[in-house]
């Protein structure tokens, strides 16, 4: 069983390193097919002396390969050049910034959970009946609005005619409500429909009408039947939430000028600081594929048949 574990694990590995080297040659790319750098920065008016003296402290003089290789290996040992605008190592501008995010995307995350998980099993176990109706309503109208329309919906109820929440910073904890509840609207709405799914499902498979004829407490059922079998289809859910997490968070952060690296993100193409946007990109799908890569390390503890189908 651990062999197997083991071999499961490393392929999943080596999928994920291939992943993540695919990502860092398209973003050289596309970062290059947007135009020169020099002539982005510096721009048309530059003498050709400020142009080759910025293209050699660049490396930008250099042949498209020799760039790429230079660029791969400074990746490979967590560098990813220096910011034009703060003149400092892009990643520790983005670190500076990571912390807010993090705290929006754990709080976010936190609150679609209780509120999806919660909605999807109270769905579930009174289906076809108002409470399921009203759940599905809701759910579908948090799926329809656009996040930064549900924003400005939030920023003017809560800010501006009842004064209750500041509209943007990170003064104090009550500035992260509004954008923690924006951000978790949409994710709360998907989790909330695919539980219900899935467990629905589940509850009226024939070992859970068996179950019901036995006189097992239907809280029983629920923890102890249902929600194991449908463990793996959530975790697929959670899994794409948190991906969606990183790039919703890139809008509300924006509209709430939260201090994090999605704010950061938009300033930097408005400046056309190429490295702090190599830096974001890169890492953020990164995370993607590495949480991609722990939940299906997960898919095997919660059903090992799922190993046994990955070769």
């Amino acid at each position: 069983m651990i062999s197997t574990l083991f071999r499961f694990t490393w392929i999943k590995l080596l999928r994920a390193a291939l992943s993540i080297a695919l990502m860092v040659t398209c973003v050289f790319v596309l970062l290059r097919s947007v135009g020169d750098p020099v002539t982005i920065f510096l721009g048309p008016d530059a003498t050709p002396d400020m142009r080759i003296a910025y293209a050699r402290e660049l490396g930008l003089d250099k042949p498209i390969l020799q760039q790429y290789l230079a660029y791969a290996e400074n990746i490979l040992h967590g560098s990813f050049g220096r910011s034009y605008i703060y003149h400092r190592d892009a990643l520790t501008v983005v670190f500076d910034n990571l912390g807010a995010t993090l705290t929006l995307m754990a709080t976010s995350l936190a609150l679609a959970v209780v509120m999806g998980l919660g909605a999807g099993i109270i769905a579930a176990m009174f289906r076809r009946k108002f409470v399921d109706r009203l759940v599905t309503i809701v759910s579908s109208v948090g799926l329809c609005v656009p996040a930064f329309f549900l924003a400005l919906v939030l920023m003017l109820v809560f800010s501006i005619e009842l004064r209750l929440l500041p509209t943007n910073g990170a003064q104090s904890w009550s500035s992260l409500i509004l954008p923690a509840i924006t951000v978790a609207a949409a994710n709360s709405a998907v989790l909330a429909r695919y539980t219900r799914t899935v467990l629905a499902e589940a509850l009226d498979s024939p070992f859970m009408v068996a179950a019901r004829t036995r006189d097992i407490p239907s809280w029983r059922i629920l923890v102890h039947h249902a929600l194991p079998n449908a463990a793996i289809p959530i975790l697929t859910v959670l899994g794409l939430m948190v991906g969606g997490l990183v790039t919703g968070s890139i809008v509300v952060e924006t509209v709430f000028s939260w201090p994090g690296i999605g704010n950061l993100f938009i300033s930097s193409i408005g400046n056309r600081d190429i490295p702090v946007v190599q830096a974001i990109v890169i890492l953020a799908g990164a995370v993607m594929v590495l949480t991609n890569l722990v939940v299906d390390v997960l898919y095997v503890v919660v059903d090992p048949r799922a190993r046994r189908s990955d070769h």
